[in-house]
């Protein structure tokens, strides 16, 4: 049996599918089923059975010997939620606990880092994992992953296998919940689609104009094939960047969706709000030198086909991956 945390949400459900397409049905779906936003995520889905996630560590102590492998996706991901206390229980204790039963049980564990970890960039992107003890956050969201980062790296005792995966700014199908932290993609097709126009952020930082900061887009799919790539083969155990390597601004990002949806462009620019912006990251691009080396060598959907996947095979249709 294969475990997958946070397989109600945006990743989780998307890599529920990505399994299922690879003839995986022996999959054991974890996460607070209890939001109803969320049901149609799983709707066609084979898996064996769904554990709410509190009941996840006991559910591992009686199963543990049918447990080929856990992905741990499950998080909360709110990079505008400031409450520490509840980023240290559901993403830092959370993790530990299910790192410590993998251990214990010897069963292989891919967990998801975030490339929040990298603060404003001031260290770089390098997932050399000398250099991530040094890394600054700018939110509570960021520094729950960097806790685990750094304390996964101290632990005497592992998993057999183990990969944490510092995701960039991924999108795709099956995010229609996440409302506010959905991706820039998906807020754009819902402007253009309801006022012909979209807003993006203003930059308030010198060295970047409206609409030219810089992301690291992947597409969903293609963070499910280096899951995937992950879970079939054992390579270095550690912690490894999931982008694409290649920044693209916002304006890239808002124009192909005009295109994919056939519409004139129109884009205007709006004030960053407050609450987030001096923890705004104005520029992330993975240094994926370190998964390429063990052998992934998939080329990332470019960003212009992505959106138009996106744009044409899901948001259009209102169909789920």
């Amino acid at each position: 049996m294969i475990v997958i945390t946070g397989a109600a949400g945006f990743i989780g459900s998307c890599l529920v599918s990505y399994f299922n397409q690879q003839g995986h049905k022996d999959l054991v779906l974890s996460d607070d089923f209890s939001h109803s936003e969320k049901e149609n995520n799983l709707t066609n889905k084979q898996f064996l059975q769904k554990i709410d996630r509190k009941k996840l560590f006991d559910w591992i102590d009686k199963n543990h010997a049918d447990v080929e492998y856990v992905i741990h996706i499950g998080a909360r991901t709110d990079t505008t939620e400031f409450n520490e206390a509840i980023f240290e229980e559901l993403n830092l204790g959370y993790t530990q606990k299910i790192w410590s039963l993998c251990t214990k049980y010897h069963i292989p564990l891919i967990y998801a880092s975030s490339a929040a970890t990298y603060g404003a960039g001031e260290n770089g992107y390098n997932d050399d994992e000398t250099k991530i003890k040094f890394l600054n956050p700018l939110n509570p969201y960021g520094w729950s992953k960097q806790k685990f980062d750094v304390w996964a790296l101290e632990q005497k005792t592992c998993p057999p296998n183990w990969y944490g995966l510092k995701f960039f700014n991924v999108f795709g199908p099956n995010e229609y919940h996440k409302k506010r932290m959905a991706s820039v993609v998906f807020h754009a097709f819902n402007q253009i689609k309801q006022t012909d126009s979209v807003k993006l952020f203003r930059s308030h930082h010198s060295q970047y104009k409206d609409g030219e900061q810089l992301r690291d887009f992947i597409y969903v799919k293609d963070v499910c094939q280096v899951i995937y790539f992950l879970f079939q083969n054992k390579v270095k155990n550690g912690i490894y960047n999931l982008g694409t390597g290649k920044a693209r601004t916002f304006l890239d990002l808002t124009k192909s969706v005009f295109k994919a949806m056939d519409k004139p462009e129109s884009i205007m620019f709006i004030d960053t709000p407050i609450d987030i912006r001096d923890k705004y990251q104005y520029y992330t691009q993975a240094d994926m030198k370190k998964l390429q080396q063990q052998g992934y060598q998939k080329p990332f959907t470019p960003l212009e086909s992505a959106v138009e996947d996106y744009v044409k095979n899901y948001l259009l249709p209102n169909r789920f991956f």
